[in-house]
């Protein structure tokens, strides 16, 4: 049967390979032995809990058949070499293979079938001719398959091998997640699922994938971080040995070997102790209890050894990780556990990003001037101020905000308000102007209200805030209810949940202000540039301007 291909190709990090693994479609390698037996009997158990199908695939290699009978024809018997015969023996060897392997890749599927059969889930059969590992990666770059289920070993296993050539291959160039099977006698779940994290979003998402397997199976979770406090100082030590007198003063040795032990590595450890304290957060927020542990150790190793102490029936990893680049196919630790672990792999490509507020809330902290700082922006905006200044961070990979970065985020986001730049002054406020407003009981809205009100009043050459600029506003809140145009809806479904509520108020006042019935995309967008814009002013200006335009 000719493999069925799908018009989409998929690459290795492909966007829309997101955590957790759907399981609906599961391609399985097929070749009848033990391990790939039970890559079946996984693959079958995933799927039925999903509604899921399984697809069988078994690559049979017939031309490379015919080429190395043809590379053997100068050593055959004599009377196999006159022309004719030779002849009528390629056409028998060529018609022997070919329909030979075709019997053996369709009794392959039979099996998986009746499998399939019995736990009533739906079977699809691909046998593509050509070398092995190659069909399975076009299989799975195909955009077909949501995970691919393999032996770790063939039937040409020896013993003393860890894995075999067809998986090592395919592992390192598949877009999607590889369930790898390591011991053909062991179901997934008879021990505890474990997942390896680094911090990456492959990681993450390997957690979530985790997760979802637990609740589907009823397995135990457990997530793991290592990382290796012990480098540093060897590698010092082997530096210390090799510097001279000079050198070594010039170096400053005694104060970086300090530096890493104090700070460094106690650091480090922190940090990864945040991965796992951000773990339970996102396990707690799935109904998932999420027992962790903080390793030290040469990563690979410290993992191998806590498979063992648990029993851990499969460990969940992303195959690249925090450090990778991106030409890199697998990452060193998920490559040494290929090699060594004593239990299922689970080797992920799809990823999760965790909410900026909870992976900050664990991995960030903020010192006290930069804290007081953040307190004088009005609540309102606060949320959105909050959250540019932690993309800062995260992006020039600061743990601690200080009030130094919230400068450097306000000349970021601000470039226009740099410099020289003239700002413009504050209008003041009259008593009854601030009554009316007061009245309104609703801090975030009567931020809007107020900015609103202000701009009135300048479109109006007025020198003061009086009650006509605000009065507007406030009777708009009990105005008939504007009508959102569909594609207005969904890019406001799109807003960041924490200031949602406050974007739609802030353009229905837009609405309302120029005698608009309806709400279409130009006025969203608008709106949401003059959210942008209060964002911006109050990181420049650190809260709201008093009436009297201190």
């Amino acid at each position: 049967m000719a493999m069925q291909t799908h018009p989409r190709p998929l690459e290795s990090g492909d966007a829309a390979a997101t955590a957790p693994v759907p399981l609906k479609r599961i391609l399985v390698a097929l070749d009848a032995s033990d391990h790939a037996n039970r890559a079946l009997a996984e693959a079958v158990r995933l799927a039925a809990s999903a509604a899921g199908t399984v697809t069988g695939i078994h690559a049979y290699a017939a031309k490379l058949h015919d080429r190395r009978f043809r590379q053997m024809e100068g050593g055959l018997p004599e009377r196999y070499r006159e022309e004719n015969e030779l002849e009528r023996q390629r056409v028998v060897h060529d018609d022997l293979i070919t329909r030979g392997l075709g019997i053996i890749s369709d009794s392959y599927h039979d099996d998986a079938a009746r499998v399939c059969e019995a736990a009533a889930v739906p079977f699809r059969r691909l046998s593509p001719e050509g070398k092995n590992y190659r069909r399975l990666v076009d299989a799975v770059r195909s955009g077909g398959f949501d995970l691919l289920a393999m032996g770790a070993l063939g039937l040409g296993a020896v013993p003393g091998t860890a894995v075999g050539t067809v998986c090592s291959r395919v592992v390192r160039r598949s877009p999607i997640d590889v369930l790898v099977i390591r011991d053909p006698a062991r179901a997934i779940g008879e021990g505890p699922l474990v997942v390896a994290l680094d911090g990456s979003t492959r990681a993450f998402g390997a957690l979530l994938t985790a997760l979802d397997l637990g609740r589907r199976l009823d397995a135990p979770v457990h997530a793991v971080a290592a990382y290796d406090p012990y480098f540093h100082y060897v590698a010092f030590n082997r530096i210390a040995a090799s510097l001279s007198e000079e050198a070594g003063r010039v170096f400053r040795f005694k104060e970086q070997e300090a530096l890493h032990e104090q700070i460094i590595d106690a650091g480090i450890a922190r940090i990864y102790q945040s991965h796992l304290e951000v773990a339970r957060e996102l396990a707690a927020e799935r109904g998932a209890t999420l027992a962790t542990r903080l390793l030290d150790g040469k990563p690979h190793r410290a993992i191998a050894a806590y498979l063992e102490e648990v029993g851990a029936s499969l460990v969940l990893l992303g195959k690249t990780g925090i450090h990778a680049d991106p030409e890199l196919d697998i990452g060193g630790t998920t490559e040494n556990l290929l090699l060594t672990a004593p239990c299922h792999l689970w080797i992920g490509e799809a990823r999760f990003s965790p909410p900026m507020d909870v992976l900050a809330g664990k991995t960030v902290s903020w010192t006290r001037e930069a804290e007081d700082r953040l307190a004088r922006v009005p609540e309102t905006a606060r949320g959105m101020v909050r959250l540019a200044i932690l993309r800062l961070a995260q992006e020039r990979g600061h743990t601690v905000v200080t009030a130094s970065l919230i400068e450097e985020a306000s000349t970021r986001f601000c470039p226009h308000f740099g410099g020289d730049a003239t700002e413009e002054s504050a209008l003041p406020w009259s008593a009854a102007a601030e009554e009316l407003l007061d009245r309104l009981g609703d801090p975030a809205l009567g931020a809007s209200i107020r900015l609103r009100a202000e701009k009135r009043a300048r479109r109006e050459g007025a020198e003061v805030v009086a009650p006509e600029h605000v009065r507007p506003f406030l009777d708009s809140e009990t105005a008939p209810a504007l009508h959102w145009q569909a594609a207005a809806l969904a890019r406001l479904a799109r807003v960041p949940g924490m200031v949602r509520e406050s974007v739609r108020r802030r353009t229905e006042l837009l609405a309302r202000d120029r005698e608009l019935q309806e709400i279409d995309l130009p006025l969203l967008e608008e709106s949401l540039a003059e959210s942008r814009e209060l964002m911006q002013r109050v990181m420049r200006e650190g809260g709201h301007p008093s009436p009297d335009g201190a």
